[in-house]
């Protein structure tokens, strides 16, 4: 049975991706922690980061830093943070999100809701710095 964020990569489900490429894509968390917070997903459903082809795990940490460098230039957050945790979905996935301060990583921070707006706001804040910074797909 396919994973949520398979049935995102794939259109069923709606969400505001920042990145595409053949192998992973990048879309805004529906619960963020800060606005901006994203998540670099395989389109592979693999359940465990130590499970990835090593190219692969290199390819997903690559992207990251393409979008944290991205969410640093569109919210001028002094850090950004980044979490492999992996229980919510059996399917790898890296948040990336502007902190500032260590209570921002806590996954429990996590909105339990946010105005769609907000989000498509968002992404366009990161597409558009990684415009800037010559850093698309």
């Amino acid at each position: 049975m396919a994973t949520i964020f398979t049935k995102i990569i794939d259109g069923d489900i709606p969400g505001h991706f920042v990145w595409q490429d053949d192998l992973c894509v990048a879309f805004l968390s529906i619960n963020p922690i800060t606005t901006g917070h994203a998540l670099v997903v395989p389109r592979e459903e693999v359940d465990h980061w130590v499970d990835l082809e090593p190219d692969l795990a290199a390819h997903l940490m690559v992207v990251a830093r393409h979008i944290g460098l991205a969410q640093q230039h569109a919210f001028r957050a002094p850090r950004i943070g980044m979490e492999i945790a992996g229980f919510e979905v059996p399917h790898c996935h890296l948040h990336v999100l502007p902190i500032w301060g260590e209570d921002d990583l806590h996954l429990s921070r996590s909105a339990r809701h946010v105005e769609p707006e907000t989000l498509v706001a968002a992404a366009l804040q990161i597409r558009s710095a990684l415009d800037e910074l010559g850093l698309e797909p």
